[in-house]
C-alpha cells in the first residue's frame, strides 16, 4: 500500500516539477553527452592546489553536522575531480549541493531525485547504465556535473539559465539565485565576485 501511494505522489508530483525535466528526458543531445563523459576519470592535475583546496573548503562544511570526516573528503575530492573534468568551477558544485540536498547523499526528492546533487534515476536508463547507485558519493557528483556542464554549455555560459534548467525551473529566478547566493557567502574564495553571467 505504501508503495501505491509513493507511486502516486510522484506522478502527481511530475506535472508540477516543471516541463524542462520532462523535456531532458527526451534530450537526445543530452543522452548522448552523458553517454559520452560519464565514464571518464581523472585526478588532481597539481597536488598542492588541491590539498590546499581541500582544507580550506572542508572548513567551509561545518556548518552539515550530517558528514562525519571521511564523507567530507570523499565528497571535497570528488567534487574537485569531476568538476575540474567537467570544467566546472567546483565552488559553484559545492553550492548546487547545498541547496539541492545539504550534503545528504541520501537524499531523495518528493519527486525521486537521489543523493547530493538530486540526480534524476530515469537518466541511469537513458545512458545504458541501469545498475549505477545514485546515492554513491561519486556516481552521483559525476551523473550531475556532467548535466550541470551539459546545460551551461546549452546556454553559452550563462551560469543562471544553466542553473535553472538543471532544477527544472527555466524561466524562473528564484532556484539561479539560492546557488549563487550559496557560492557566494560560502562556497567562493577567490578575489572577485562569482560571475553572475
Amino acid at each position: 500500500m505504501r508503495w501505491l501511494i509513493l507511486v502516486a505522489a510522484l506522478m502527481s508530483s511530475l506535472h508540477a516539477f516543471g516541463a524542462s525535466r520532462a523535456d531532458a528526458r527526451n534530450d537526445e543531445k543530452l543522452r548522448e553527452f552523458l553517454q559520452q563523459t560519464i565514464n571518464q576519470a581523472s585526478s588532481f592535475k597539481d597536488r598542492f592546489d588541491a590539498e590546499v583546496w581541500l582544507v580550506s573548503m572542508n572548513g567551509k562544511m561545518d556548518a552539515f553536522k550530517n558528514l562525519d570526516n571521511a564523507d567530507r573528503l570523499r565528497i571535497l575530492k570528488s567534487v574537485h575531480q569531476e568538476a575540474t573534468q567537467a570544467k566546472l568551477k567546483p565552488e559553484l558544485v559545492l553550492a548546487v549541493i547545498e541547496v539541492e540536498s545539504r550534503f545528504d547523499h541520501f537524499a531523495i526528492s518528493r519527486v525521486g531525485a537521489q543523493g547530493l546533487m538530486q540526480v534524476m534515476p530515469f537518466w541511469k536508463d537513458e545512458i545504458g547504465r541501469p545498475l549505477d547507485n545514485l546515492t554513491a558519493i561519486e556516481t552521483n557528483i559525476r551523473y550531475g556535473c556532467r548535466i550541470l556542464q551539459y546545460y551551461l554549455q546549452r546556454e553559452k555560459g550563462n551560469v543562471r539559465f544553466a542553473l535553472a534548467r538543471y532544477n527544472g525551473s527555466y524561466g524562473q529566478s528564484w532556484y539561479s539565485e539560492r546557488v549563487m547566493n550559496a557560492w557566494r557567502d560560502r562556497w567562493y574564495s577567490g578575489m572577485l565576485e562569482p560571475s553572475l553571467q
